[in-house]
């Protein structure tokens, strides 16, 4: 498997990189490579687990598929990408549904949720607020306790979608925050470990930390418990009414064919059931494996949509 790294603008991309020639009256898809985009950058939680899936893909389409890693804007900076290419099929996504949820809700974004078409999730996120192993603070209470005396605290994030979040609490609980953007787990951990950061959001990466101290999770942010933490509350539960639930998700162009789109997502569901996938995703990085069709996230995801407009337009920031 080959890796590609890239950096250009956040809007006005370029979009000649991968368009190509569209697949037209393509009876044999694939016939040629594919590419996978992850919108953060290597070493993350996404990475860990898209390395495997791409394996597992090359078999089941019987081509290869490469990984271009393009960070920015919590996946927002590929999704852009993606919704402009007309290289349909043969080129994905795959990452958090926030990219296209909330993240153009929260920013101007050259997409919306209708310029795709989600092919499957087949993960559920499990992301939490965490802390490190230095922090007088083991607890979401401890952290309120300790927050009285101690109000300026640096919270880190390879998101821009739980901003909104944050602030909330913040507002509500007299905090200063400030608050650090990292390009993936990789680059939010080493701010965790060493200290510099107090508390923060990842999306998966803090399970190759938890078992030795490392990192201390605090709170859910999705919806329920999280399976692998379940002594962690969930937002709501602390009495804050929102959440952000997440799944993992492979995405194309709207207009990408039914055909294609029918054969990404049977090599999908074969994937969740490789004993690679489980393994990676439930032990690695300790999320449960899910398939979920592309009818099932198209309901979700609109729910999800204004859901995430109201906590918008309730904030005052």
């Amino acid at each position: 498997m080959k890796t590609k790294r890239f950096y250009w603008p956040v809007i006005l991309l370029p979009f000649f990189w991968f368009t190509g020639v569209p697949a037209l009256s393509d009876h044999s898809f694939p016939s040629r490579p594919l590419t996978m985009l992850i919108g953060y950058g290597p070493g993350g939680s996404t990475d860990v687990q898209g390395r495997v899936l791409v394996e597992i893909l090359s078999e089941q389409l019987g081509q290869p598929v490469d990984i271009v890693y393009q960070p920015g804007a919590g996946g927002g900076v590929a999704a852009a990408m993606l919704a402009g290419s007309a290289d349909q099929g043969y080129v994905f996504q795959y990452g958090s549904s926030l990219a296209f949820t909330i993240a153009p809700l929260i920013a101007p974004a050259s997409y919306e949720l209708n310029s795709f078409r989600f092919v499957a999730g087949v993960t559920l996120d499990q992301p939490a607020i965490v802390t490190g192993p230095d922090k007088p603070f083991e607890t979401w209470y401890e952290l309120m306790d300790y927050s009285e005396d101690n109000p300026e605290l640096v919270y880190v994030t390879p998101f821009s979608q739980d901003r909104f979040i944050i602030r909330r609490i913040a507002e509500r609980e007299g905090l200063d925050l400030r608050i650090l953007p990292a390009a993936g787990g990789s680059e939010m951990a080493p701010l965790v470990l060493s200290g510099d950061a107090d508390i923060a959001t990842s999306g998966g990466t803090h399970s190759a930390y938890t078992d030795s101290g490392d990192m201390i999770v605090l709170v859910s942010l999705a919806d329920e418990r999280l399976v692998y933490y379940p002594d962690a509350p969930t937002l709501r539960e602390l009495g804050y009414d929102f959440s952000m639930h997440a799944v993992r998700v492979v995405v194309v162009p709207a207009e990408t064919p039914d055909e294609q789109v029918r054969v990404l997502s049977e090599a999908l569901e074969a994937a969740t059931r490789d004993p690679r996938f489980i393994e990676v995703t439930e032990e690695r990085i300790r999320m449960p494996v899910v398939f979920k069709s592309g009818e099932d996230l198209n309901s979700l995801f609109a729910n999800q949509v204004e859901e995430h407009r109201q906590l918008i337009e309730d904030s005052s920031f």
